[in-house]
């Protein structure tokens, strides 16, 4: 339990006070007081986002603006080209891509979210993460941009396949947006920055809304009867099902992209042999993994066994091996499988779907095999 000086000393988001009166329990969560569950409890949160819609509180997260100095979006676009190994010049007013920024040695200081709002940027980026990701971005970028926090405004997010039909009541033109869109919209005559885009491997938008606002819009969504309050309980065994990282646990300082399963998210433009080729922190390594192969590499792991297999169980290659040779970085129960599911690190050379490896739990070896992810199908709007 935290101290009473200690709890107090939690920030709050703007909907503390609708989590409290929703019954929320409420625990410490990236320096914030945050709903974990409800009165429903994580399965049926889960399992309700899976079928109708939930409504997250994600305000604990970092928004920042990138304003060029210059005027052009493009300008900034090449300025955070040299923080993250990604293709921003190519991101078309109106679309957004997923990024991390990278370290000297290759390794991810962060994940986030990068939007071409037409005249700027618009970042999202991981709460613990977001006093140092904006001393990052001044660091390096303030001769190009006005980096602007934007402190000033909350983040929901409504998940699930009923997510558009109950925004569509409050947003005529959410139906038309696109997998990966993001702008400007008003949002029950709200002026919003909205993504059709989450963390749980449903269709769903991620709104950005002013903190003065933020209550009577989450409100509006849920009387909606298809739409459900869904605390941080399920919102991780969600992007664990979607076989999503959580920064800090399955991605770090320590891995590279490559490693980390993230290939996909680095285009051919900024690797080997493309017309932006590196420049980025860690190139040296990170194209090196690109074009050699890492060492190791995240994987999906299943279990015909109840127990969950957690984070920080060993993985050996065989019952009675002394040795490691992995671990377990999340994992937990999959109420949509109705199963445990996990992810880790394992030798590459040892990564092959339907690999059969062993997981000690309780100082017991759990039979596990190497499985493809996402564990659940994701439904994103293409």
């Amino acid at each position: 339990m935290l101290a009473r000086d200690d709890q107090d000393s939690l920030k709050r988001t703007p909907l503390y006070n609708l989590h409290i009166s929703l019954g929320g329990k409420m625990v410490p969560f990236a320096g914030y007081d945050m709903p974990v569950q409800y009165p429903a409890g994580v399965l049926k949160e889960h399992l309700h986002t899976r079928n109708a819609a939930g409504l997250f509180d994600v305000s604990h997260m970092g928004q920042i603006a990138l304003r060029p100095k210059s005027g052009k979006v493009e300008d900034a676009a090449r300025a955070l080209e040299r923080l993250v190994p990604q293709d921003i010049l190519a991101i078309a007013p109106g679309r957004q891509r997923y990024a991390q920024f990278t370290n000297a040695e290759g390794g991810i200081l962060d994940d986030l979210m990068v939007a071409n709002f037409g005249d700027h940027l618009f970042l999202v980026v991981n709460a613990a993460c977001k006093a140092e990701d904006e001393a990052h971005l001044r660091a390096n970028l303030s001769d190009d941009c006005v980096i602007e926090q934007l402190a000033d405004r909350a983040l929901i997010a409504l998940q699930g396949p009923k997510a558009e039909s109950a925004l569509a009541k409050l947003c005529a033109e959410a139906p038309a947006m696109k997998f990966m869109d993001a702008g400007p919209h008003k949002v029950a005559g709200i002026d919003c920055f909205v993504s059709r885009s989450g963390y749980t491997g449903e269709d769903g938008f991620e709104i950005s809304v002013p903190a003065g606002d933020a209550e009577r819009l989450a409100k509006a969504l849920l009387e909606n009867p298809d739409v459900m309050p869904i605390g941080l309980g399920a919102r991780d065994s969600l992007r664990l099902e979607a076989g999503l990282c959580l920064y800090g646990h399955d991605i770090d300082t320590t891995t590279t992209p490559a490693e980390a399963a993230l290939e996909w998210s680095v285009q051919k433009s900024r690797r080997t042999g493309g017309a932006r080729t590196g420049g980025f922190p860690g190139a040296e390594k990170i194209l090196a993994h690109f074009d050699h192969g890492a060492s190791r590499r995240r994987v999906g792991l299943r279990t015909e066994a109840r127990a969950p297999v957690r984070e920080g169980a060993l993985l050996f290659a065989d019952a009675s091996s002394s040795e490691p040779i992995g671990k377990v970085t999340s994992g937990g129960f999959g109420p949509s499988l109705n199963a445990p599911v996990a992810m880790g690190y394992v030798p590459t050379h040892q990564s092959a779907l339907g690999t059969k490896l062993f997981a000690e739990v309780r100082s017991q070896r759990l039979a596990v095999q190497i499985a493809a992810m996402p564990f659940v199908k994701n439904t994103y709007k293409r």
